[in-house]
């Protein structure tokens, strides 16, 4: 394929916005980006597609994500309160799944993310080859993070040696677009011996790693003091739990996970401490802000990441504590609620989220933090062809003078008219190129049914 797509703007997010801009594609590669005159005018044989009052600008990356639980929308409002609770029903609907049933969940989440403009996933799965499948139909890319489960610490090399035939399976799998990565759970799931083994799997294998961390209070009184829910049942399946009385991030460090710069999901309860040590491990974050305040774990310092220049990206988690897939209004969330902390000094820096810091995050950030920023995030010259033009002629976005800021304030994703991976268009205006939406929905609600029968 070779054409040129051209909008009133283009924000290539590495450096300055251009008006009446154009990136010019050859295949899956992005050759040129520039004022639309001076593209064209380079090559004059190519196709010219012009978006009008639009935004053209690096794909949206979803950092965190879940797509295989995309029927649980709405399933599990009722224990919003109890986190304990409302992750021992999602764990129960999960089980009584079917790899097929997975398959048509994830399905229907990356169609959903396709609409709203997301090219990219950090995705964490229970059955990772369901995921990999969904995102490989659907033309997307991503890293697929096959979880890891085993707080019994006499289980560990037994359950390393699962996730080892799984990941030898998902890497027969892997695509251009797609690769496998492992994810240990959380830190009241995954057994510190265990941590340990899939620390030096991950680093003698070269594999991704990602694990939610410091995510709510009943995690820090389990890590801390061994009291709470999370500790109650560990006793009641006779496991032995010593608190090691330190952070979570303090944890893994010791256990050798932040060897492995690993991507970091929530980061809730971290302090300075924290941040520096992630900082320092070149670690991502993967920041959540509409699940973290869905289920009262708080607000993660998003400004601080920022300032701090952590790998900070955007993800949606799971849409059972979200409950859409929508990273332009997720970012907006972000954006407005890293600034309700009080009122700012006169002349205080670092602490004022600006929509071109969240458009960075939501993109290039993304990108950075699950270790594809030589590929994708920004728009330049050899950079993979992953992007999106967003409409700005809504009522609701006029006048939109500021394309960072109609972005982030007055956009989201149905808003979007293009999505685009490695040149390739999945979506353009409504419609979809790869696959048949109502057929999938339908099936959808069908596992709907079964899991609220078993609940």
């Amino acid at each position: 394929m070779t054409a040129i797509y051209s909008a009133r703007w283009v924000l290539p997010i590495t450096s300055a916005a251009i008006e009446y801009g154009a990136v010019a594609i050859q295949d899956a590669t992005i050759v040129a980006v520039g004022g639309a005159s001076e593209v064209t005018a380079r090559f004059p044989e190519y196709h010219i597609l012009d978006f009008g009052n639009a935004v053209i600008l690096p794909g949206l990356v979803n950092a965190h994500s879940h797509l295989e639980l995309t029927v649980m929308r709405g399933f599990l409002e009722r224990e919003e309160r109890d986190f304990p609770a409302w992750l021992k029903k999602l764990t129960r609907a999960r089980l009584a799944m079917t790899p097929e049933d997975l398959f048509v969940s994830a399905m229907c989440g990356a169609l959903e993310a396709v609409r709203a403009g997301v090219t990219c996933f950090g995705d964490s799965c229970s059955l990772a080859s369901e995921s990999m499948k969904a995102l490989r139909q659907m033309g997307l890319r991503g890293i697929v993070y096959q979880e890891s489960f085993g707080p019994d610490p006499t289980l560990a090399r037994e359950n390393l040696l699962k996730l080892t035939g799984q990941i030898a399976a998902l890497r027969e799998r892997e695509t251009s677009l797609v690769h496998a990565g492992v994810s240990p759970h959380a830190p009241y799931t995954v057994s510190p011996p265990q941590l340990e083994l899939i620390a030096r799997f991950a680093l003698d294998e070269k594999l991704p790693v990602m694990m939610h961390a410091a995510e709510s209070e009943s995690e820090k009184l389990f890590m801390f003091e061994g009291a709470g829910a999370f500790a109650d049942g560990l006793r009641i399946r006779a496991i032995d739990w010593q608190a090691p009385g330190i952070s979570t991030i303090q944890h893994l460090e010791q256990r050798g996970i932040l060897e492995t710069k690993p991507l970091l999901a929530h980061c809730v309860t971290v302090d300075d401490g924290d941040i520096e040590l992630i900082r320092k491990s070149e670690a991502g974050v993967a920041h959540c802000p509409r699940s973290n305040a869905k289920l009262g774990h708080g607000r993660a310092p998003f400004a601080k990441f920022l300032a701090a220049d952590l790998k900070v990206g955007i993800g949606s988690d799971s849409v059972a504590s979200n409950n859409n897939c929508d990273i332009l209004e997720e970012v907006r969330f972000a954006t407005l609620l890293s600034r309700v902390s009080g009122p700012r000094p006169v002349g205080a820096t670092g602490t004022h989220v600006s929509a071109s810091q969240a458009l960075f995050a939501a993109t290039r950030g993304g990108a950075r933090a699950l270790g594809l920023d030589d590929r994708i995030g920004s728009l330049a010259e050899g950079m993979q062809a992953d992007l999106i033009a967003v409409g700005l002629d809504g009522a609701h976005q006029q006048p939109a003078v500021d394309p960072s800021d109609a972005l982030i304030f007055s956009s989201s994703g149905t808003d979007v008219r293009l999505t685009m991976v490695a040149g390739r268009e999945i979506y353009r205006d409504g419609s979809l190129s790869v696959t048949d939406p109502t057929e999938l929905l339908a099936r959808l609600n069908a596992v709907r049914s079964r899991i609220d029968s078993v609940s």
